[in-house]
């Protein structure tokens, strides 16, 4: 025995939530928008969610932090997927590069954004991602391009948001297009943008639930909800056919707790 410890035979990365989806499982994440520690993926995990949601469209994240985040929910087994500003921002390729596991494109209305977004992601041939080196994924591992590239795209998640009227009226479209995952309804968008803000569950919500669901189903892809946390229409949309839900943000799980116990504190009080 030389003490040398083994190497594993080819690089590898994990991708949890992509594997259960594979497998036909329901995936649940936890939408990440104030805390700026890993710690936020060991949570994730110990409640219960399969991925963490990085919102960087309407927060103020930086790549690095992101990195930093990514590198623990991979170390623990919780996908880290961000959602990026656009189809067009040129981060994506940056934090695919730095530990983060799947990207989701907000606003996606056109097959040719789907396109966009999946040239982003995917190494050519399907899509136009930049290859690099020295990859954290595999430990920073020298590891040949070869071996690299087709690890690193079966690796990533990508997923396409449905949040405008016009991305509902082309869904059969975009779902068509080839090389990423999941179709997610973004809810409170896609309420607003067909005029009924908020208005979660009426009958418009549903049937553009229901068409989406269709779109995937059609196109081998994996249907996906959020926005909507009311805890029996998640139920409901998930026996509906969605499987790629997220449950709700950090920032409301921890004022509904500490709205319970101070609640429940001064009522002992009066």
């Amino acid at each position: 025995m030389s003490g040398t410890p083994d190497l594993p035979e080819g690089p590898s990365i994990a991708n949890p939530a992509k594997d259960r989806l594979l497998a036909g499982e329901v995936v649940l994440g936890m939408n990440v928008r104030i805390v700026r520690s890993g710690d936020i993926a060991r949570i994730a995990k110990t409640t219960g969610h399969d991925f963490i949601f990085i919102d960087m469209q309407h927060s103020l994240y930086s790549v690095e932090t992101i990195g930093h985040i990514a590198q623990v929910a991979l170390s623990i087994g919780v996908t880290p997927m961000v959602r990026v500003r656009s189809v067009d921002d040129p981060d994506t390729s940056v934090l695919l590069d730095n530990g983060v596991t799947g990207i989701v494109f907000p606003d996606v209305s056109t097959a040719e954004q789907a396109r966009r977004a999946v040239d982003r992601c995917r190494f050519p041939p399907v899509g136009r991602r930049s290859v690099g080196g020295g990859y954290p994924m595999f430990d920073y591992r020298p590891t040949s391009t070869a071996d690299a590239v087709p690890v690193l795209d079966r690796a990533v998640l990508t997923v396409c948001m449905i949040e405008t009227r016009e991305g509902l009226e082309n869904v059969e479209a975009i779902a068509a297009v080839d090389g990423f995952d999941v179709l997610h309804v973004g809810s409170n968008d896609l309420l607003a943008a067909i005029g009924l803000p908020g208005q979660f569950g009426c009958p418009q919500h549903l049937a553009a639930l229901d068409r989406v669901i269709a779109a995937a189903k059609a196109n081998g892809k994996i249907a996906g909800v959020g926005g909507d946390r009311n805890l029996a229409r998640q139920v409901e949309f998930i026996k509906k056919g969605m499987r790629f839900v997220t449950t709700n943000s950090e920032i409301a799980f921890m004022v509904a707790e500490g709205t319970r116990v101070t609640t429940e504190l001064r009522k002992a009080l009066t």
